[in-house]
């Protein structure tokens, strides 16, 4: 199980403080960091390599398990089926541990400018042998995330939904295989 350490969470002004960096992460192609896979509430795994799957997202997640509060029947959110984050936002909130990266609960930590300016909705990326398509669905912090990187952390990836500090959700719209340092890109 993850566990949430006693760390000290950054202030709004801290964060405010790093935010050029967020935004100087490339626009066209950039790098997977982190893969993460979720099999069970509240578990992680750091992956070195997954396999996406339409429909599915990682194989082995528990996307289609846990299914969604948002839908009328509680099954899995169409548009949700994996969740990306900037990893310059994520290290930043994380107070530049990145072995707490995997306590955001996104499944692709990427070096790439998440923007609505520049990843419109519809938008589609190539990674290793994939290609996932940029959803409408907003990704946002939750309680989950505030308890684990503090109060301001989640306002402040809350706060301009246009930067998509907080990520966005994205599908599968051709099977493949992405490793960790694999280039992430517009097509």
């Amino acid at each position: 199980m993850v566990g949430v350490s006693t760390v000290q969470h950054l202030t709004t002004d801290q964060l405010d403080a790093g935010v050029d960096h967020v935004r100087a992460s490339p626009s066209d192609a950039g790098t997977v960091e982190m893969i993460v896979r979720r099999p069970e509430v509240g578990e992680r795994e750091v992956l070195d390599e997954a396999e996406l799957l339409v429909g599915e997202g990682v194989r082995g997640d528990n996307y289609l398990a846990r299914g969604s509060t948002q839908t009328d029947d509680g099954a899995a959110h169409p548009e949700a089926q994996l969740n990306v984050m900037n990893s310059r936002a994520l290290d930043l909130v994380a107070g530049g541990d990145r072995g707490r990266w995997s306590l955001a609960g996104d499944q692709l930590l990427v070096d790439l400018d998440l923007s609505v300016e520049n990843l419109p909705v519809g938008t589609r990326l190539s990674l290793g042998t994939a290609v996932i398509e940029i959803a409408a669905k907003p990704h946002n912090g939750c309680a989950k995330f505030a308890a684990r990187f503090g109060q301001d952390a989640a306002r402040w990836v809350n706060r301009d939904k246009h930067e998509r500090r907080r990520g966005l959700n994205a599908i599968v719209v051709q099977p493949g295989v992405v490793r960790a340092g694999d280039v992430i890109k517009k097509l």
